[in-house]
């Protein structure tokens, strides 16, 4: 069982890898469009208005690019983990700093110092928790199929690994 969970868990961070770096291509490649994705133990779904030839081609140059060492590809700027780290850590230093029995007025300022520091060390506190999210070493991910699915009527393409 142990091991299943560590597979599942291997899994999701080269796929969330390979995720990125395909955002990062597809951002490159088509400037102004606009994709996002998300991952999970047998691949990821990207969402935005992609082609299935440019997906694959995307794909496989993502995965060709991480098999080459660029394993800051599998860093992104957008990762919904760093909006989750920002939200955990100006939540918590908000509830800290504005806490007591005081009006809201008088524990407004307090909150606000303390929180716009937070906001500023979230993004790289962000970028550091993604190289636990992310697996760049992704040798033993192959492409089994892309196909488009739709997801409340937002286009977007399933890719699945073997």
């Amino acid at each position: 069982m142990q091991t299943l969970i560590a597979d599942l868990i291997r899994s999701t961070r080269q796929h969330h890898a390979i995720e990125h770096a395909t955002l990062h291509l597809l951002s490159a490649r088509r400037p102004g469009e606009s994709y996002s994705g998300i991952s999970d133990p047998w691949g990821f779904i990207i969402f935005g208005e992609v082609d299935e030839p440019t997906l694959r081609k995307t794909v496989g140059d993502a995965l060709l690019h991480l098999h080459a060492g660029e394993r800051h590809l599998a860093i992104h700027p957008n990762c919904g983990g760093n909006l989750a780290v920002a939200g955990l850590i100006v939540t918590l230093v908000a509830l800290l700093a504005g806490g007591g029995r005081r009006p809201f007025w008088d524990r407004y300022p307090t909150a606000l110092i303390f929180v716009l520091p937070a906001l500023v060390l979230a993004r790289p506190l962000g970028y550091h928790v993604q190289r636990y999210t992310t697996l760049a070493d992704v040798a033993d991910r192959w492409v089994a199929a892309i196909e488009p699915v739709e997801l409340l009527g937002v286009q977007a393409h399933r890719v699945s690994f073997v």
